[in-house]
Order: C-alpha cells, then sequence, then structure tokens
C-alpha cells in the first residue's frame, strides 16, 4: 500500500495509528501504533514478504484496540524500516531490534507477541532473549523444523542478479531470507528449552508454504513446556484473515486472564 491509500484507509476511521521511527546508525524499525499506551502491549510481527499494515484486520478492530496497545511493525529491511541496502537475515538481530518498539508502551505489563510465517521464529527468540517483557506468544503457519524449509523450482532464479534488477526489493529481501532460513533455524534449535513464556501454535493442514509437519516438530521442542497446539485441517497459510475471529477470541483471551 502506498502513503496515500493508507491515508485514504485510515480516513473515516474513529481511531487512526500514530507512526513512530526508531533509529541507530545501523537499524531503523518504523512502528504503527494504535490504542491507549496505558494498555497492555499486543505485538505484531510480519512474515516475508510483508508489513505493518498486513495486520489491518485487528489495526481497525475496536475490541482489540480497546483493551491493548496494538504495535505492528515493519521487520528490519521492510517498508519503512529500511537502512541501507543488505538484508538483515539474523533471527536473533531482528527480535532484538524489534524489541524496541515495547518501549513506545507504558503500561509496565508484558505483552502479548503475534508472529506469523516468518515473523513466528523471530517473535520466540525475542520471547526468549526477554521473557520478563513477553506474556504470551502466537507461533502461526510458523516455519520452525530447518529439515521442513521449503524451495520451489522459482526460488533459485530469485538469487540471480539480472532477475533481482526486475523484483521488489521486498520479494529479494524475502528471497535473502529463505536463503538464509535452515541455517538460522538451526542456531534456534539448542535455544528451544530456554522458551519460559506460554506459546498458542496454530497451522493450517493445506498450507502450501509452510509444510504442516512444523507443528509435529513444535510439538517435540516445546515437550513440556506451557504450549498449546492448534491444527487446522481445512486452513491454509493465511490464518489470520481466514479464522480472523479465532485467533482474535485468543488473544483476548490473554487480556481477560
Amino acid at each position: 500500500m502506498s502513503d496515500r491509500q493508507i491515508q485514504a484507509h485510515f480516513a473515516n476511521k474513529a481511531v487512526k495509528p500514530t507512526f513512530f521511527t526508531i533509529e541507530n546508525d545501523s537499524l531503523k524499525l518504523f512502528v504503527a501504533s494504535v490504542g491507549s499506551d496505558t494498555l497492555p502491549p499486543l505485538l505484531l510481527i510480519h512474515g516475508a514478504p510483508g508489513s505493518w499494515y498486513g495486520y489491518l484486520r485487528m489495526i481497525d478492530d475496536s475490541s482489540l484496540y480497546s483493551r491493548f496497545h496494538i504495535l505492528s511493525v515493519d521487520r528490519p529491511g521492510y517498508g519503512k524500516s529500511r537502512k541501507g541496502r543488505k538484508a538483515v537475515t539474523s533471527i536473533t538481530k531482528q527480535a532484538q531490534w524489534i524489541a524496541h518498539a515495547l518501549n513506545l508502551n507504558h503500561s509496565g505489563k508484558p505483552a502479548v507477541v503475534l508472529g506469523r510465517s516468518y515473523g513466528a521464529p523471530i517473535a520466540a527468540r525475542l520471547a526468549m532473549l526477554y521473557p520478563s517483557r513477553i506474556k504470551h506468544l502466537f507461533l502461526i503457519s510458523s516455519p520452525l523444523d530447518p529439515e521442513k524449509e521449503k524451495f520451489f523450482w522459482f526460488s533459485k532464479w530469485g538469487k540471480m542478479a539480472p532477475v533481482q534488477w526486475f523484483m521488489d526489493r521486498h520479494i529479494n529481501l524475502a528471497t535473502a531470507e529463505k536463503y538464509t532460513h535452515i541455517a538460522e533455524l538451526k542456531q534456534l534449535e539448542p535455544l528451544w528449552p530456554t522458551l519460559k513464556v506460554p506459546v498458542t501454535l496454530m497451522q493450517g493442514g493445506k498450507d502450501w508454504l509452510v509444510d504442516p509437519s512444523n507443528l509435529d516438530y513444535a510439538r517435540k521442542v516445546l515437550a513440556g513446556k506451557p504450549a498449546e497446539f492448534i491444527f487446522l485441517p481445512d486452513a491454509g497459510h493465511l490464518i489470520t484473515n481466514s479464522h480472523t475471529g479465532m485467533v482474535k477470541n485468543l488473544i483476548l483471551q490473554q487480556r481477560r486472564d
């Protein structure tokens, strides 16, 4: 969406986002903030490619922004979080920088963090690094198993410089992440025992981007942890769109607890 399209979308909305940019010499983080900053934070992390406005359904929902301070980010490298030309493919570095968004909240309460697709392992790493700042973790359509990373026939073409010249930079970023994702997930493997935060995982049985068996991997690495596993046999990859009400009700349950 262009800035003009975003302005048009919110033109007649009672509640509009406030935008913040957090920046240092090497990284930038663009954050859309909706709701009072004295409410408990709800941090939303998108996949690859993606952007903060990929969560418009949640951002527009008064039942959410009246109960949570919604913080939706452009992950480093994407959208208005671009700083230089080099992709930030490190899951740990992404998590560390996205955590700065929580400083915009002044409730003193821990956050609900939702990460979908490639944003899910980043959300998990954030919870590992800052457990005292996280109340609950939602991982949706999550590529977590390094042995189940999918590559498609067109994936190899995306690495070629002549092809990249003609591709949107967000696609090129997603390709760069794609080719480092196995190594990054392998680095995450020995860290799963350090996850102390309650977590809910949702996976669709008809997800063609993320192998549904990733949920079995999650059951293995999270054995004995406070974890809930929700398998939706007829769902595809975009569970936050196809099962919006279910996701919202699960989030609201954290507000009531």
